[in-house]
């Protein structure tokens, strides 16, 4: 395994240990990173990883890691990217995570964490990235989320409940992609959605949103993917044109792959069959 290669004082000749001179040049070396993926490494994490206050990547996914993240980690200064995914964390929204300064990609997914996502989750100007997917997070998605200047947000795949955010149309500057699939959402899809310009992923599916799709959704030229299948959603009669036009002049061109409406619409399939794939 990983740790058979740990082995004397030099921990920079370990396998999945990077260094490097630390940005302030008060050293020669430091630990700056650890990649420990696919280890099949068991255990907990010790709060003296705290010492490692340089550490600019600390990726552990796809291991047998339990328990909680440490609040030692809170001197991670420098940490940009913070992946845990694929392991066996449980307990609350891991909130030590929110006190690093620099942190832009924050992946928890596949864990066991629970409870409800805290606002000031979206309160982060530097975060890229959020994967909450496949946890067992609860609640309401909280109504700032459209404060975060995020490029993609996955939250499939736990037990959330109540509406989309309006605040979503805030996020149009940075958001590329965001997945809500198979959640307890209810209400509309929000109109604001319609706001996102620059969005070429969006999955609502698996929910139980209702009421019709907002025909702003057609303002969405760089969308690629939408996924809308598994709701309670209306026929969007008025919405077929605008979808048809936005389609033809958008990188959409499968509507097979790219986009699941629901089966019970067969007037949108024979809308789109003259010039789309039709739907598996």
């Amino acid at each position: 395994g990983i740790t058979s290669t740990w082995v004397g004082f030099n921990v920079c000749k370990y396998k999945g240990i990077f260094c490097a001179p630390p940005p302030d040049a008060s050293c020669d070396i430091v630990v700056a990173g650890i990649d420990l993926n696919h280890g099949d490494i068991a255990g907990t994490l010790p709060e003296k990883l705290g010492l490692l206050t340089y550490l600019a990547l600390f990726h552990i996914n796809s291991n047998r890691f339990s328990g909680s993240l440490p609040t030692s980690i809170a001197s991670w200064r420098y940490l940009f990217e913070l992946d845990i995914s694929n392991n066996l964390f449980s307990g609350p929204f891991p909130s030590v995570s929110l006190s690093l300064p620099n942190l832009a990609f924050l992946d928890i997914r596949f864990n066991r964490f629970h409870g409800y996502l805290p606002p000031d989750l979206f309160d982060r100007p530097g975060l890229d990235a959020i994967f909450v997917n496949d946890n067992l997070f609860q609640g309401q998605i909280p109504e700032n989320l459209g404060k975060s200047r995020v490029s993609v947000a996955v939250f499939a795949r736990n037990s959330f409940s109540g509406g989309i955010p309006n605040s979503i149309g805030a996020m149009q500057a940075t958001l590329n992609e965001i997945i809500f699939l198979g959640n307890s959402l209810e209400g509309c899809i929000p109109a604001q959605t319609g706001n996102l310009l620059h969005l070429t992923v969006l999955d609502v599916s698996v929910n139980k949103l209702s009421g019709e799709i907002p025909p702003s959704l057609s303002n969405l030229r760089s969308l690629e993917q939408l996924d809308l299948a598994f709701n309670l959603l209306l026929e969007p009669y008025r919405l077929r044109s605008a979808l048809y036009h936005a389609f033809r002049t958008s990188q959409f061109r499968s509507i097979s792959s790219k986009l699941r409406l629901l089966c019970a619409w067969p007037s949108l399939r024979e809308a789109f069959s003259s010039t789309i794939d039709p739907i598996a």
